[in-house]
């Protein structure tokens, strides 16, 4: 049989003796790394984080909801959206909010700091009041110098063209994206919109306008059909009405400028005019009919929304966590000399 081979146990007691011998690199060393990596923390701008959760009401069968709360018992989730009228989903909401058009309509939005010294449009405010960290300036610099891109025009409430991005705008669309989180809780539907950003007020204000724009998109999209339905019988209502007046006014001149007649010409005249005008309204009756049901069929197919979490103006930062990082980094460099100073001396 093999002789199984001795582990030596660790020896802590060497290990520490071995250490403290070289305890003055760790005195030179260490605080040097603590002051250094905070420092360059500081250099880093402060950001803010606030977060809104709404639930939208979805469009799902009686079928689809049967399924839904059963599946629910046993912790699945999807079966609730098998009966759902939706071709956008709840799940795709964090697409919808990452995309390019809907990030466009968010750069028009007015947008004010806490401090009250910036007042403009959050395209603007992205473009040209950001802060940025020294070494990012000194880059950005340097790549305009090497590199330099023609000056960007863009003001006031003018939209954007996403067909036609410049680089810089494209480059401001993809922080935006970075600076919007959206997650969709499975079980319960319920959105939660995370927004962040430099300023407080500006965070707050942009996650408000986030939340109600989602909100728009969802409405405009659940109602498209029954809008284009009631718009289509508005029109025709209003055309009947015209013409139902238009033939109402036509048999009274002709009654009244014939007030006395008694020949049978102009009884039969009055009589067709009077059949005109009756027809007239009972087209006009009941297109107004069809008119008053789309309506409400429009009001039908508009979601109701439940704000849970509304905007609020954050009071702390988010990040970054400055003395967390360095204490981090200080212990990482301790580990990384200790095990320098254990390969050396073995």
């Amino acid at each position: 049989m093999e002789e199984k081979k001795h582990i030596e146990p660790i020896d802590f007691t060497k290990i520490a003796k071995t250490l403290w011998q070289h305890r003055k690199l760790y005195y030179r060393v260490l605080p040097v790394v603590l002051i250094g990596t905070y420092l360059i923390m500081v250099c880093i701008p402060r950001y803010y984080k606030c977060t809104v959760s709404l639930a939208p009401e979805t469009g799902v069968s009686s079928m689809g909801s049967s399924l839904g709360s059963i599946a629910s018992q046993f912790g699945l989730g999807g079966f609730d959206k098998m009966g759902s009228t939706d071709a956008i989903n709840s799940e795709l909401y964090p697409d919808v909010i990452s995309s390019k058009k809907f990030i466009a309509e968010l750069m028009t939005v007015d947008i004010k700091t806490q401090k009250g010294d910036i007042a403009c449009n959050y395209y603007t405010y992205l473009r040209d009041k950001q802060k940025a960290a020294w070494w990012n300036v000194i880059l950005n610099t340097v790549t305009e110098w090497v590199k330099p891109t023609p000056k960007d025009t863009v003001k006031g409430d003018e939209k954007l063209s996403v067909f036609n991005l410049t680089k810089r705008q494209n480059d401001l669309f993809m922080s935006v994206q970075s600076k919007i989180r959206c997650q969709v809780d499975k079980k319960t539907d319920v959105v939660s919109i995370t927004m962040e950003d430099q300023d407080p007020l500006v965070c707050a204000t942009m996650a408000d306008a986030t939340c109600k724009k989602l909100q728009a998109f969802i409405i405009d999209y659940r109602t498209n059909k029954a809008r284009i339905d009631h718009d289509y019988y508005e029109k025709l209502y209003k055309e009947s009405k015209a013409e139902y007046e238009k033939a109402q006014q036509a048999y009274a001149r002709y009654v009244d400028a014939h007030n006395n007649a008694t020949m049978a010409l102009y009884k039969t005249k009055i009589e067709s005019l009077e059949d005109n005008m009756q027809e007239k309204y009972n087209i006009y009756t009941t297109l107004h009919q069809q008119f008053q049901a789309t309506k409400a069929k429009l009001q039908e197919a508009t979601p109701a929304f439940t704000v849970i979490e509304t905007a609020s103006v954050p009071i702390k930062p988010a990040g970054p966590k400055r003395m967390l990082f360095a204490f981090g980094m200080t212990v990482l460099t301790f580990f990384i000399l200790s095990l320098k100073i254990l390969l050396k001396g073995s």
